[in-house]
């Protein structure tokens, strides 16, 4: 797999995590050994209730999270975890965005070497 990542990094870019809020929500997942309650991934991510809970929806389809969902007291409370498959696709994700940020790093310093400043361009004064 190694070979077709350097030779087109872009199609392993999974696009269920590439989606901004999916990829805080996924990082935010991914130190977090005991889950994070859905208010604690609200706040880190910035998200109102119903973008994080269609952005949960998403990533449990894709079997990337899991979700535990039990009353403490009266209280409902969702706890998200991330769920081995996921895990394991999110770490193939970010191998491949390295692979992509790489590639187009090394491209802008290729071009930055040939295109003179805007100093250079004038002759002597």
């Amino acid at each position: 797999m190694m070979d077709s990542l350097h030779d087109n990094p872009y199609t392993a870019l999974e696009r269920v995590f590439h989606e901004p809020n999916r990829l805080a929500i996924m990082s935010s997942l991914g130190g977090a050994v005991e889950g994070l309650t859905f208010g604690e991934l609200k706040e880190l991510c910035g998200l109102t209730d119903g973008n994080l809970s269609r952005h949960l929806k998403t990533l449990e389809e894709a079997q990337a999270i899991r979700l535990d969902k039990k009353f403490v007291g009266a209280r409902p409370r969702t706890t998200v975890y991330l769920a081995d498959a996921g895990r394991e696709g999110f770490i193939a994700y970010l191998q491949a965005l390295e692979a992509v940020l790489q590639r187009a790093g090394e491209a802008m310093a290729m071009e930055e070497a040939r295109v003179p400043m805007f100093g250079e361009l004038q002759g002597p004064a």
